[in-house]
């Protein structure tokens, strides 16, 4: 809805998140964690080019801001929802990671949501993880 992309629900999927674009913005306060989008390239530039306009998927700040900014605007949407949770807790400047060669690992206890979704026949996932 943001970027007026139509984003299609995937059943469970048993794969690991996977894509050349990840942007993370992390929680803190009532709720620590850290919301992540990630994606393939083309998908992250189609998405810069829907809000930033039609070059945006040439350049590569420019996908960047777009995607941080994306998970930016999911982050506060998810901590809005949640009673007493808007005024609690913090959201850290977006960071974003280009490249699919690497792994995250957190601190433990933590437990991931991961809701897969399709773009343009492409996967794009959204997670959450959340610190105890």
């Amino acid at each position: 809805m943001m970027a007026r992309a139509r984003l299609e629900p995937v059943p469970v999927l048993a794969e690991e998140p996977k894509g050349a674009r990840t942007a993370m913005v992390g929680l803190a306060g009532a709720l620590c964690g850290m919301m992540s989008i990630r994606c393939s390239s083309a998908s992250a530039g189609q998405l810069a080019s829907l809000m930033l306009g039609g070059d945006a998927a040439e350049n590569p700040s420019m996908i960047a801001d777009a995607l941080g900014e994306l998970c930016n605007m999911v982050a506060g949407n998810f901590k809005a929802k949640i009673s007493n949770l808007a005024d609690h807790c913090m959201l850290s400047v977006p960071t974003v990671i280009s490249g699919e060669d690497y792994s995250l690992q957190t601190s433990s206890p933590a437990e991931i949501f991961q809701i897969p979704l399709t773009y343009l026949g492409e996967l794009l996932w959204v997670s959450l993880t959340v610190h105890e």
